[in-house]
């Protein structure tokens, strides 16, 4: 626990040195993960695109800061996107001399190659736990990430004065303003749709509009092209059976509701303004509301403003007020890839 900050950032750049690696090695590992992930071969590819492999200075001072001091950490691991390891080892380390880690059992790739390399490495940190009762486990604090009913069993079952923090399930937003150009909006949005079959929490599932319904379904038209596009380079890969049923569901909501636009891999629907509450599942799904000022906008979002864990924009500067607090804002096109500052979830 008395680490310097410089001794803690010199620890988080061994590990991004050993992304790097995995990242030049990545031929080895893409198998494994088409099998543990779903995506197809070209979408864990498209995925590794995320993985963090560099940070400046700053942002690592800022990572360490949110990170604490701790003597050990237990990190539990969710499956939902397959490079998300990297960002929630190096919280953990940044925070502690000693991290346990229990992989997620359906997708324990990437951390296990992470922690293979960092052993390799000479970082002798970390070590893997396959034990699942959080009870018998000794850390100051645990790190869990998942759904919202993971975490609160954590918490249930970790011993007293265990702290638990929690990264929650989560969706991103984008958010256009009047002056987006459709089609340029469209393109970019539709690389943060398809990186990981749109299973993060920073995916993308609905669009607001600035403007008005005739450019709502302008953009809705681009962003149908833009995705079709992605559907020749990067096919989607397998969807289960619930998100096969919920994906009919929410399509034939919205078609009832509005308009839809619509692929073999990819649904884009236009809902009024007051169907903002229609969010679509994972699999290359979006609804796109038209909102005929800023007002209406941040109406449309506060009932959903919890589980907006980012929000991507063409006019950050001029869109920020309308964001929430806690959500991260970044470009279109680039809300899969946050700076390595800190947790993606900063609810």
């Amino acid at each position: 626990m008395s680490r310097s900050v410089e001794n803690r950032t010199a620890d988080v750049r061994r590990m991004l040195a050993c992304a790097r690696t995995i990242y030049a090695q990545r031929s080895r590992v893409v198998p494994a993960l088409v099998a543990s992930t779903g995506l197809t071969a070209e979408g864990v590819e498209l995925g590794f695109a995320s993985l963090e492999q560099d940070a400046t200075d700053a942002e690592l001072r800022r990572l360490v800061s949110a990170a604490g001091a701790r003597r050990h950490v237990h990190v539990v691991l969710s499956s939902n996107v397959f490079v998300a390891p990297l960002r929630a080892l190096a919280l953990a380390r940044a925070a502690a001399e000693r991290v346990t880690v229990r992989p997620s059992p359906r997708d324990p790739v990437l951390a296990r190659a992470l922690l293979e390399a960092l052993d390799a490495a000479g970082d002798d940190a970390f070590s893997q736990v396959d034990e699942r009762d959080v009870s018998q486990i000794e850390a100051q604090e645990i790190h869990v990430y998942g759904r919202d009913e993971t975490i609160a069993a954590v918490r249930a079952r970790a011993r007293p004065g265990v702290v638990v923090r929690g990264h929650a399930a989560g969706m991103g937003v984008a958010l256009l303003s009047r002056d987006a150009e459709p089609g340029p909006a469209a393109g970019a949005l539709a690389l943060d749709m398809v990186a990981f079959d749109q299973r993060g929490c920073l995916s993308p599932r609905l669009a607001v509009v600035l403007g008005g319904e005739a450019r709502a379904a302008a953009f809705a038209g681009a962003l149908h092209a833009a995705l079709g596009g992605w559907a020749v380079r990067v096919p989607r890969g397998q969807l289960a059976a619930d998100e096969r049923a919920a994906a009919r569901r929410w399509r034939d909501a919205v078609a009832f509701a509005g308009r839809v636009w619509e692929a073999e891999e990819h649904v884009v629907a236009l809902v009024p303004e007051s169907a903002a509450g229609y969010v679509p599942p994972p699999g290359r799904h979006l609804t796109v509301l038209a909102a005929s000022s800023p007002e209406v906008a941040a109406a449309a979002l506060a009932p959903l403003a919890r589980a907006i864990v980012t929000v991507g924009t063409d006019a950050p500067l001029e869109l920020a007020p309308l964001v929430p607090a806690h959500s991260r804002l970044s470009l279109l096109g680039t809300m899969q890839r946050p700076p390595l500052d800190g947790p993606v979830d900063r609810r």
